[in-house]
């Protein structure tokens, strides 16, 4: 494997730069690997989730892509049994670590947050339409959004993402990579995925920004609806600000936060047609134009008729975590 716009480092440099893979310079873990400072190293473990198809995957496209909004990738080392990538290190590790944590999450007010969800947008439609290579990404996830110094996004790990040509509407496979909970249903049970299946999962993260609570923390005995039909009832009674993270408050426009819930609602709807494009999702958030109503929302948590249980993640289209599934077979 080689290519023009790609640094190869050999392991010594690689031992070197982390400290011998010292957990000091640990900056998190994932479905792929370990993540390692001072220039972030991801290192695909031996038991990774993913392998060597994923590896090569996401160097040849990450190496074609060149966006703010993306992270940029400087090299990869291929030397021993655990290839690894090197890309440029941001501080802020992801925006996981943010929003999701009580004390950290005060540090993103309002017009912190919805920068972050522009920018998120902008790189998702320069993946989508405005690159030389059309890619629908396939995981889109918060913790999959990196934090630069300025707390600028960029998206990252495209281990699993897949070139479209042009003219291509959509694609079909048995194989199910992704997340559950970011999902959209077409994709976690028929194996269909299009460029609408990165929106959808831009809808989720827009609202998990919001909210402050992650999609899945939604997954309860008691109840019948995902996050987003609980916003989407909440909306059509006029009490959709009931849902923002209480840490905003004071610190933006409601009409602007009610804006972006009904953005994302347009982004998780059910039917894949009437989800909007990326290119109209950034129209929508740069300017005041009149939105359409939403439709139902994709209620991927469904209640079985069997006994609720957390693990059996196709049945209830809801997990307990955010690890990266790659290898379902859909039924």
């Amino acid at each position: 494997m080689s290519h023009p716009d790609i640094a190869f480092f050999n392991l010594r440099t690689i031992l070197a730069a982390t400290n011998n893979f010292s957990p000091d310079n640990k900056l998190g873990q994932g479905g792929f690997g370990v993540v390692y400072k001072e220039v972030a190293v991801k290192r695909l473990l031996n038991n990774s989730a993913q392998g060597t198809e994923e590896f090569k995957n996401e160097v040849m496209l990450t190496a074609k892509l060149q966006h703010k909004n993306l992270v940029k990738l400087i090299g990869c080392c291929i030397q021993g049994e655990e290839p690894m990538l090197v890309y440029e290190y941001l501080p802020n590790k992801s925006l996981d670590s943010f929003i999701f944590d009580e004390t950290r999450r005060l540090v993103l007010d309002w017009p912190k947050r919805f920068d972050i969800i522009v920018g998120i947008a902008r790189g998702i439609l320069y993946i989508h339409q405005d690159s030389r290579l059309r890619i629908i990404h396939r995981d889109l996830k918060t913790s999959n959004i990196l934090l630069d110094e300025e707390m600028n996004p960029k998206i990252s790990d495209f281990g699993l993402a897949r070139i479209f040509k042009s003219n291509q509407i959509q694609e079909e496979t048995k194989r199910i990579a992704g997340t559950f909970g970011y999902m959209p249903p077409e994709y976690a049970v028929f194996g269909k995925f299009s460029i609408k299946s990165d929106v959808f999962s831009f809808g989720i993260l827009l609202l998990e920004i919001i909210t402050g609570k992650k999609n899945n923390s939604f997954c309860q005995e008691d109840s019948y609806q995902s996050m987003t039909g609980e916003i989407w009832h909440l909306w059509r009674e006029g009490r959709a600000l009931e849902v923002v993270d209480s840490s905003l408050k004071d610190s933006g426009s409601p009409d602007e936060v009610l804006r972006c819930i009904q953005i994302g609602l347009l982004c998780v709807q059910e039917d894949v047609l009437d989800r909007p494009t990326m290119s109209a999702v950034v129209l929508m958030l740069n300017s005041e134009t009149t939105l359409p109503t939403p439709k139902q929302p994709a209620f991927i948590l469904r209640k079985s008729n069997n006994n609720f249980n957390p693990s059996a993640k196709m049945d209830g289209f809801c997990s307990v975590d955010e690890e990266t599934i790659t290898e379902v077979v859909c039924r």
